[in-house]
């Protein structure tokens, strides 16, 4: 989707945002030295954990003090699901790769803080989605 919103952007006069990356998060040292924000929407749970991990890895690395990571989409919290739909949706992502699946938002929350990311806000969204604000301290 990287022209896709590359497009988008120019279309719509931003000229403020690099081009989006080709971005293998496992990879370590990311192809770019320094960001003010990183933004990742709906990956944690269509990746193996170890996608989480290198997010996280390069964010702490990336980010300068009061930089933030945002992330989007369905999580479990006190490990439950917050919706029937999100169970299902767990159910239907590790039936196809035992690797996948709705993780808990404190194992990811504990996960950001070992990379000095401090989690600030939680917002409910439609669709049972939250977004999860992280600041690097």
């Amino acid at each position: 989707m990287r022209r896709s919103i590359a497009v988008h952007a120019e279309g719509a006069g931003v000229r403020t945002l690099k081009p989006p990356l080709d971005l293998d998060v496992i990879r370590q040292p990311w192809p770019i030295e320094r960001a003010d924000a990183v933004v990742c929407i709906n990956m944690i749970h269509i990746a193996p954990w170890s996608a989480a991990e290198g997010l996280m890895a390069g964010a702490g690395s990336l980010l300068p003090p009061a930089g933030v990571l945002y992330l989007y989409g369905p999580y479990r919290r006190d490990g439950r699901h917050t919706a029937p739909s999100n169970a299902e949706f767990d159910e239907s992502l590790r039936s196809r790769n035992p690797d996948w699946g709705l993780r808990d938002l404190e194992a990811v929350a504990e996960l950001a803080g070992r990379q000095g990311l401090e989690l600030r806000e939680v917002i409910e969204m439609p669709t049972n989605n939250l977004s999860v604000v992280f600041v690097r301290s």
